[in-house]
């Protein structure tokens, strides 16, 4: 393998980094939902529907980046607590759209403040412009993946 194709430093690798930047991210999301009793996946699920109501399990697992049957598990827990409904019957074709409660639009106020803290402080070191710029750069690694 030539030099070219090495990764070469981890600290020097774009990839690893980013990796070691959601990792962070996650944990300290973990940390702040806690003592509202949400995972990021629930929170996830719950900021999604806010957004996009009536999504089905599908579309849902997509958008929260888990398995059809992991996103089974956080709606029937979400469901189970009183912050979703689903009918017990779909409307059409097999999916059951989900949409949230007074309760879940309540759970996921407080859950999107704590999440937006966890947000701001890791964005502390940039300025309003850098943070566009980041925000840019990581759009365009995306579309440049996809």
């Amino acid at each position: 393998m030539s030099q070219g194709e090495q990764v070469g430093p981890l600290e020097k690798a774009v990839g690893y980094t980013l990796k070691r930047a959601a990792t962070a991210l996650r944990t300290a999301m973990d940390s702040a939902l806690r003592p509202l009793d949400l995972t990021v996946p629930q929170y996830s699920c719950l900021e999604v529907l806010s957004q996009q109501p009536g999504l089905s399990n599908a579309e849902l697992a997509r958008a929260v980046f888990v398995t059809r049957q992991s996103m089974n598990l956080v709606l029937r827990g979400l469901q189970d607590r009183g912050l979703i409904t689903r009918p017990e019957t779909a409307p059409h074709g097999r999916a059951l759209p989900s949409k949230l409660t007074p309760a879940g639009r309540k759970q996921l106020h407080a859950a999107s403040t704590a999440v937006r803290a966890v947000e701001q402080r890791m964005l502390t070191p940039f300025t309003n412009p850098q943070q566009d710029r980041l925000l840019n750069d990581l759009l365009a690694c995306i579309e440049a993946l996809d």
